[in-house]
């Protein structure tokens, strides 16, 4: 069927006019001799008979393999005029794409047809037949080949097709292995194409016309229909052009392909994603302990598995940075500033922990030797409270007829003034109170900052994993221009 098509579109390619259309003269008065020779000679049955085969067309037509006319030059009778070469190119399979070797293999179909001046016959002679296949090293053959290829193995046709106008048709299946330049930047989500460039090897524009059909909408149907394996890619279309350098016109096809990106997705770029979002869960996980920071370690020396993965799978031969490379950059980054900013807040809770165990040390020193001390006072200030009271009891039961005397009233005195001290003593220890109360107060300063330095954190680094995340999907939607 795709031989039909490209047959069906060979007359649009010449105008519509039929190849016959330029037979010389001699030709046609040839075919009408002929045709009135075998009605005037008797037994022209039996002579029919004789000229139904392909060898007594090749016989007719001196096509040997050493009739230099035919194998030597291009098929003209004049040389000055030109050889038009008929190109039709299908992909039947897309093998593989090597992007650190910038390699592509593909399984071509190639057509070619072109018109043999030197070979004309009258189907009314030979019984109605209208063409022969004949092997290629009876004729001429264009030297047409594929510029971008590196290497390749060629199934060729060892026959050619040949009508009885002279126009020659010739069949090449071909696997090519050929260079492409590639580019990583937007993979896995990357569109790339390749190029397959048809020339002459010889001969310039004077010798040899190359032709095509420039429809790139009825080719890529073509190859759509006959493409049977596309490996990971994804075929979008085939576009061909004309292109001319150093006086030789050379057709371009230009092959488009898309990567099935979702293994890619569902076997990296997901993983990693749920890295993130468990060290974004993991500020919900309380500073005190080293559970936090032990976690995060862990996430993040898995996020480190996962671009040595990446090294294996990425291309290596780009301009640019791939987005993907970014992704883990960024995501590796921020996961790491998460880690520096718990090792900090880490540090100072026990800066200030450490201080407490300090002053409160200290404190427990001060306050045992000052309950010695107050201990001490108290005590012997109950002592001679009660010695005054004891001597005024005394006094009062030795003469209690008599009239007070100045002792007396002197212990009174003194009775006072130690209850004035005593007063004086309760307000500093009040007063020693408030002072461990503020200094417990003021060793919680650190633990109250590193809580709002965490806190300030946690928000800028959810705001900036979002944003960092909905930018680069941004620029790997946005389709690469290079």
């Amino acid at each position: 069927m795709m031989l039909a098509g490209f047959l069906f579109f060979l007359p649009l390619l010449t105008d519509g006019k039929p190849s016959s259309a330029g037979l010389p003269d001699d030709v046609h008065d040839h075919e009408h001799e002929s045709s009135n020779i075998s009605e005037e000679i008797p037994g022209n049955e039996v002579n029919r008979d004789a000229n139904c085969s392909f060898q007594a067309v090749m016989k007719y037509l001196n096509l040997t393999k050493d009739n230099p006319k035919y194998t030597l030059n291009r098929p003209v009778k004049d040389h000055s005029s030109r050889t038009e070469i008929y190109i039709a190119m299908m992909i039947y399979a897309i093998l593989d794409v090597r992007e650190s070797d910038q390699a592509f293999v593909t399984y071509l179909w190639i057509f070619l047809k072109w018109n043999n001046e030197h070979i004309r016959w009258s189907p009314g002679e030979f019984c109605g037949l209208e063409h022969i296949i004949v092997p290629t090293y009876l004729l001429w053959l264009p030297d047409v080949i594929i510029e971008d290829m590196i290497d390749g193995k060629v199934i060729s046709s060892p026959y050619l097709y040949i009508n009885y106008k002279g126009s020659v048709e010739y069949r090449i299946d071909q696997v090519v292995t050929s260079t492409c330049k590639m580019t990583g930047y937007k993979f896995p989500f990357d569109i790339q194409t390749c190029n397959l460039t048809f020339k002459s090897l010889m001969h310039s524009d004077k010798d040899i016309e190359l032709i095509s059909n420039e429809n790139s909408t009825e080719i890529t149907e073509w190859s759509r229909e006959v493409m049977r394996s596309q490996y990971e890619w994804l075929f979008v279309s085939l576009t061909v052009a004309e292109k001319t350098v150093y006086n030789k016109t050379k057709i371009l096809y230009v092959i488009t392909m898309k990567r099935r990106s979702i293994l890619y997705v569902a076997n990296f770029l997901l993983p990693v994603f749920f890295f993130l979002c468990l060290d974004l869960a993991s500020l919900l996980i309380s500073n005190r302990g080293g559970e936090k920071l032990s976690f995060k370690v862990t996430v993040l020396l898995a996020v480190t598995v996962m671009q040595l993965i990446l090294n294996e799978i990425l291309p290596t031969s780009t301009d640019r940075i791939p987005l993907i490379a970014i992704y883990c950059i960024g995501v590796f980054g921020m996961m790491m500033l998460s880690l520096m900013e718990t090792i900090f807040v880490t540090y100072l809770m026990e800066k200030d922990f450490q201080d407490d165990e300090t002053d409160g040390d200290q404190s427990l020193n001060e306050i045992h030797e000052d309950k010695l001390d107050k201990g001490n006072f108290h005590s012997c200030f109950r002592g001679i409270k009660k010695c005054v009271h004891c001597a005024s009891a005394n006094d009062a039961s030795a003469d209690e007829t008599s009239v007070p005397k100045e002792g007396s009233s002197q212990l009174t005195e003194v009775s006072l003034a130690l209850e004035k001290v005593s007063d004086e003593l309760g307000e500093i220890d009040r007063k020693m109170i408030q002072l461990s109360s503020n200094k417990e107060e003021k060793s919680g300063y650190w633990t109250r900052m590193a809580k709002k330095i965490d806190k300030a954190f946690s928000i800028i680094y959810v705001i900036s994993a979002s944003m960092f995340l909905v930018i680069l999907f941004s620029i790997w939607s946005i389709p690469y221009t290079d």
